[in-house]
């Protein structure tokens, strides 16, 4: 696949004004467009792409004829915001500090009062940075519509459009795009919310898994998912639509996938198979494709670094990621995955786990807490209603009951091949000691290497954070006004500069000196930190 891909992906745009008027055509570029079709809550066992027969979804059905469909996606968290600070900026969230559900609440400012955690951005390591700079920064128009929730405060120099109303067509004509499009529809709050819509899909066509006990509530729920499916895919053929009206589609990279497992119990924020594992379609560009399915290992770290290489950008070195295709794809495959599970709102539970070949190793670190946690976010599902009231009266069987039990196993092992949705903990078989004890290892030096911040009370995190309550603010910008040119600088070496012009309404990163004949605001952005105080340059 690299071959094919690094001939079309060759030039590099060496220099652009970001800053253009939107009626500017600038010269056609060879670069390709890329764009994320992102759905909510999603787990693969739900795709007719993927072998489940229940429902057609003709448009991700076209779409995985024409791209690859890669069998083992995951997400490092089986919850959104974690996941998704993994994506943007291809990192681990246990390394960024951005493991624990919510950090950053831009919905609600006391966070979680109970447990006196407000809402904040961890400081990341030196030298992160939401991926999509290093994009504006050769050229592409970044565009993100409309979900963020990235698990710490976005800084200005990520998008040129970050909304409701963000879309390609807005760019420069011919620029490049990369562009994010978030669809809601198939979110877990979206079954009790839609749990009165008209079904589209039959509860008795339905299959029900065998954690699951065979109700007509569960029943229920799960047609509203398919319901929602089918939702889900007619919007995602009005952008593959949009695409072919701009003569696009060809010149794209279309990925679809979801940004964790399932919307439902023992999905969502479980580091079972069902709340990790993701389905993910590519489409590359004029079709290519050496063959119909994948089965490497791919994490959300490595979707930084791989969109980067497909633009024909190096990936930092600080990314914890690997880039898959494109100009600098890694030879080989990825031995492990890893996952982390801590604190999902008021709940805590911080349990870790590693897939390597057919095998799962899961460490619980809190095992006389029952994986069921009752977090009030869930509990208005209405199958979540009647499990619980299941386990109270003792009418779960011992497969439905594994979930809910306590103490739950200090380890757990399971053959993902033999045992797909992880019933059988193998941790006590004798023949499987060494593969224990390797993953065991394995998991415990990738703690340690990866510096995972969950050993450490999010409270102690918060005081190194958060000194005096507060972010630390970058500092000043200096400005150095020569041979009618202004430079600026930051003391800060890993901040980005942004400025604008008062007539502008995205911030630009300053990249080339600037005009001493122009009035511009300019100020110093760096995740974690608050931005330094704004500098403000005024021509007469």
């Amino acid at each position: 696949m690299k071959g094919v891909l690094s001939a079309v992906f060759i030039l590099l745009i060496t220099s652009f004004q970001l800053g253009c008027e939107e009626d500017t055509e600038l010269p056609e570029q060879n670069l390709p467009n890329i764009i994320w079709l992102v759905a909510e809550d999603q787990s693969p066992d739900f795709f007719p792409m993927y072998g489940d027969s229940t429902i057609s979804l003709p448009n991700l059905e076209a779409l995985a004829n024409e791209g690859v469909i890669f069998n083992n996606a995951y997400s490092p968290v089986p919850v959104c915001a974690p996941a998704r600070s993994a994506l943007i900026t291809g990192m681990y969230p246990t390394t960024l500090g951005t493991h624990n559900m919510r950090t950053y609440n831009a919905y609600r400012t006391d966070n979680q009062p109970e447990l006196g955690i407000p809402s904040y951005s961890p400081v990341v390591p030196q030298g992160v940075k939401m991926f999509t700079e290093y994009l504006r920064r050769s050229g592409y128009y970044c565009t993100n519509n409309p979900k963020e929730d990235y698990n710490f405060k976005k800084t200005e120099v990520a998008w040129d459009d970050s909304s409701k109303d963000a879309h390609w067509r807005n760019r420069p004509k011919n620029t490049p795009f990369f562009s994010v499009f978030n669809f809601s529809v198939c979110h877990e709050s979206q079954i009790w919310q839609r749990g009165e819509d008209e079904l589209l899909v039959s509860p008795d066509a339905v299959n029900v898994p065998a954690y699951f006990p065979d109700t007509k509530e569960v029943r229920h729920d799960i047609a509203v998912n398919y319901s929602n499916l089918i939702r889900l895919d007619n919007q995602i053929g009005e952008i593959i639509k949009q695409l072919r009206e701009d003569e696009l589609y060809d010149n794209s990279i279309i990925f679809f996938y979801g940004d964790h497992g399932g919307p439902f119990p023992r999905h969502k924020r479980a580091l079972y198979e069902t709340g990790v594992k993701v389905p993910l379609l590519i489409k590359f560009k004029e079709n290519q494709k050496e063959y119909n399915s994948d089965n490497r290992f791919i994490s959300f770290v490595d979707f930084a670094p791989t969109v980067l290489s497909m633009a024909g950008i190096e990936p930092p070195k600080v990314m914890q990621g690997r880039a898959h295709f494109g100009d600098y794809a890694n030879a080989g495959n990825s031995d492990y995955l890893f996952f982390s599970s801590d604190r999902f709102d008021g709940m805590v539970d911080r349990i870790r786990a590693v897939r390597y070949q057919r095998y799962k190793y899961i460490k619980n670190f809190n095992p006389d807490i029952s994986n069921a946690l009752p977090v009030a976010y869930r509990e208005q599902m209405p199958m979540m209603q009647q499990l619980n009231q299941l386990w109270e009266n003792e009418e779960l069987d011992s497969i439905q009951s594994l979930w809910f039990r306590t103490p739950k196993p200090e380890e757990e092992l399971y053959d993902l091949e033999a045992d797909p949705f992880e019933f059988v903990n193998l941790v006590g078989k004798e023949e499987l000691q060494d593969t224990l004890l390797l993953l065991r290892n394995v998991l415990n030096e990738w703690i340690t290497n990866t510096n995972d911040l969950g050993r450490h009370p999010e409270n102690e995190l918060l005081s190194n954070w958060l000194p005096e309550g507060k972010p630390q603010r970058l500092p000043s910008l200096e400005l150095e006004d020569k041979e009618g040119k202004i430079n600026l600088f930051c003391k800060q070496s890993d901040a980005t500069i942004v400025w604008k012009q008062p007539q502008d309404s995205t911030w630009l990163i300053f990249d080339a000196p600037i005009s001493n004949q122009k009035s511009f605001s300019a100020k110093a952005v760096r995740i974690g930190f608050k931005d330094s105080e704004l500098l403000e340059y005024t021509v007469d």
